[in-house]
């Protein structure tokens, strides 16, 4: 008994000795936490975390087509240099079939993106916007049974591109540009285009562009190089393949393909990939130009 009442104290200690270091931490943390919430109190001094709009640049100007790799200094000033368009891309992440990775769209839409705004000239990529309607959340139905696929409500997609517009107007562009990769896109963007025009009165204008989603004009330009597919239904294109293969073959899983004898998509062989390389820089380069072709079209009709 003597023995079992030695323990308990001992016990009892411990836990006087834990209560008591839980007490010191808790109210070391909280000096802690005020003094530094005191902190942030002081950076909340307007000259220290917004600097004057006009402060001018510390360093040469980096050009750059992406506005997530400029300084926010630098797009002030190309803007003012008279980069005034900007294009807001949108992709999607989804099953692409057993080789091809899940961000397919996405990079597709930036790559295009950057070549739709070089080849226009005096334009800007905002961002490309990876969650995109794929469905029924409630379901969940299609695309959106298999992993990797992320999806967001119609609703939800068109408050994001809205509200990406909206910034870019209080940033002094003059006309934004919406592009969508996947065909579930197509719908929010005309929606938001119309509403965004509609309040603005074309100050700044936007404009959907629905020629960047040519699908039977892909297959048609395709065809001339002798490129007629016969779709295994795995949810994978030549298209897709052959852009991706220039931006990196791993996203198409090339040297495991090679190796198991399943380099093809949809009846295609793609083992010279030297000749599918050319194929992707044609579809490339007509899928900026019909894009281009468009937009200054749309121009003109202003």
């Amino acid at each position: 008994m003597k023995k079992k009442s030695s323990v308990t104290h001992k016990n009892s200690n411990k836990l006087k000795l834990l209560l008591i270091l839980t007490l010191s931490l808790s109210t070391g943390y909280a000096s802690f936490a005020q003094k530094e919430y005191k902190g942030i109190d002081v950076l909340k001094d307007p000259s220290r975390t917004a600097p004057p709009m006009d402060k001018p640049r510390p360093i040469p100007l980096q050009k750059e087509l992406l506005l997530k790799n400029m300084t926010w200094m630098e797009i002030r000033d190309l803007i003012k240099q008279g980069y005034t368009s900007v294009i807001i891309g949108t992709g999607g992440l989804e099953m692409n079939g057993p080789y091809m990775v899940t961000d397919k769209h996405n990079i597709i839409m930036e790559n295009l993106a950057k070549g739709i705004a070089s080849q226009l000239g005096n334009t800007l990529v905002a961002t490309i916007v990876p969650y995109v309607p794929q469905g029924d959340l409630k379901g969940p139905r299609g695309l959106l049974r298999y992993p990797g696929t992320l999806g967001v409500s119609q609703q939800t997609f068109e408050h994001l591109v809205r509200d990406i517009a909206i910034s870019l107007k209080h940033h002094g562009f003059t006309e934004i540009i919406l592009l969508g990769d996947s065909g579930g896109n197509q719908k929010g963007l005309k929606t938001v285009s119309e509403e965004l025009n509609q309040d603005w009165k074309g100050k700044p204008v936007v404009r959907y562009i629905p020629e960047y989603f040519g699908y039977e004009k892909w297959i048609g330009f395709q065809e001339r190089y002798g490129i007629f597919e016969v779709s295994e239904g795995i949810h994978d294109i030549f298209r897709d393949t052959a852009l991706l293969l220039l931006d990196n073959p791993n996203h198409i899983r090339k040297k495991q393909r090679l190796e198991n004898n399943l380099f093809t998509v949809n009846g295609i062989d793609l083992t010279d990939t030297i000749a599918i390389e050319k194929i992707g820089c044609a579809l490339f380069d007509f899928q900026v130009g019909i894009t281009t072709d468009a937009i200054e079209l749309a121009r003109k009709n202003d």
